[in-house]
């Protein structure tokens, strides 16, 4: 029997093998994205309000919060670029030399308090990858810290993590279910350790790779020896014990919305869609429009990347078309929406898959990723609009 064609079939996307920074910014189809990666993920008011002015005078006015906790700002011209790091380098948000930028790769718990373990952790850590100058990792390897009571950043996208296990702090390589007891003390050098473990091995023959496929050939150094503990969930949109989480849809503010948020308070950026605005407790609707404050609204079950015209590798618009499918997505369950088959919203299993194979046509797939094999084709973007259980037919 002939297989049936995948996303891969059409237009196969490219894959770059890093990510945009600051100092090293990606074209897409509305311009230069730079990506900023701020310390310890949090920005103060004025940083905030002076970021949302930044990416008016200089982009396009449309900022993304990415999965790994940092901004992008979007439509960056060439030209503008210069005096737009400038700006940055002077907020203290941008590192003066492009491979420690790279390198300082860390995603912190958002729930961290000052100077609580994972705070000192990840700040200690940070310093010790600005100063490896050795140290030559893949664009996209990056770091995970939360060794608070109750880790929750499980599923957030890492290569080598720092978390809590009960009672004890562990040092696991992502993919493996033991890993190494660490101190605060130890930590971070015991981390730079793995990466360099990590590049011995083969993880990285030409510049590229990821900590798991390594793990899934050759298994954790032999000095991982304890078992991992479960985590908790991610927090829900609304109140925590450092303020309120605010939900964007897609993942994308504007930069007025970025400036009004900013007077309620300094932001935390979280890798889950959502800001932590540190001391808000009665932010509303009124005050903040185009957010999400709601953690029964449906978009919180969609996912979708930029799409087209925004993204060059994108066969397809993406966000229209989640928006108007978001009510049907079952609760419980994700409808990932992809304009190429690279998935980059959401590079893991979703249990509804919609990805472009051309203008306005998708492939569905069920319980997988943007690339995997289809359970349907050809599907026009009207139709799925026009029966939206078909997303679901045959789960």
């Amino acid at each position: 029997m002939t297989k049936a064609p995948g996303p891969a079939d059409a237009s196969d996307p490219k894959v770059y093998g890093w990510c945009p920074g600051a100092l090293r910014p990606m074209m897409s189809g509305d311009g230069l994205v730079l990506r900023i990666r701020a310390p310890q993920g949090r920005l103060s008011q004025d940083q905030a309000r002076a970021i949302a002015s930044l990416s008016e005078r200089f982009g396009n006015g449309l900022i993304d919060l990415s999965a790994r906790a940092n901004l992008q700002l979007r439509g960056i011209t060439a030209d503008s670029y210069p005096a737009l790091i400038a700006a940055l380098q002077d907020l203290g948000l941008v590192d003066h030399d492009s491979a420690a930028e790279a390198r300082r790769n860390v995603i912190l718990t958002p729930l961290w308090q000052p100077e609580d373990i994972s705070h000192r952790i990840a700040t200690q850590l940070e310093q010790a990858l600005r100063d490896a100058q050795d140290l030559s990792l893949p664009g996209k390897f990056g770091f995970v810290v939360d060794a608070g009571e109750s880790p929750r950043l499980r599923d957030c996208a890492g290569d080598i993590r720092i978390e809590a296990s009960g009672a004890e702090l562990l040092l696991l390589a992502d993919g493996a279910d033991y890993g190494k007891v660490v101190s605060a003390k130890t930590a971070a050098k015991a981390a730079l350790d793995l990466a360099r473990w990590f590049l011995q091995q083969g993880g990285a023959p030409e510049g590229r790779g990821r900590m798991q496929p390594l793990i899934a050939r050759r298994g954790p150094p032999t000095s991982h020896i304890t078992p991992r503990r479960t985590s908790t969930p991610s927090p829900m949109i609304g109140h925590c014990a450092i303020g309120q989480l605010v939900g964007l849809e897609f993942g994308q503010i504007t930069a007025q919305a970025l400036a009004t948020l900013a007077e309620q308070g300094a932001l935390r950026l979280t890798p889950w869609r959502m800001l932590l605005v540190e001391g808000a407790r009665d932010l509303t609707a009124r005050h903040l429009p185009g957010l999400i404050l709601d953690a029964r609204d449906p978009r919180l079950r969609v996912s979708a990347c930029t799409g087209a015209p925004g993204c060059l590798q994108a066969l397809s618009a993406t966000r229209d078309l989640a928006r108007d499918l978001a009510r049907f997505v079952p609760e419980g369950q994700l409808l990932h929406v992809s304009g190429c088959a690279k998935g980059c919203a959401h590079p893991g299993p979703a249990p509804l898959v919609l990805t472009a194979t051309a203008p306005d046509t998708f492939a569905l797939i069920h319980h997988g990723k943007a690339g995997d094999q289809p359970l349907r084709v050809s599907l026009r973007a009207d139709a799925l609009r026009a029966a939206p259980q078909i997303l679901t037919e045959g789960s």
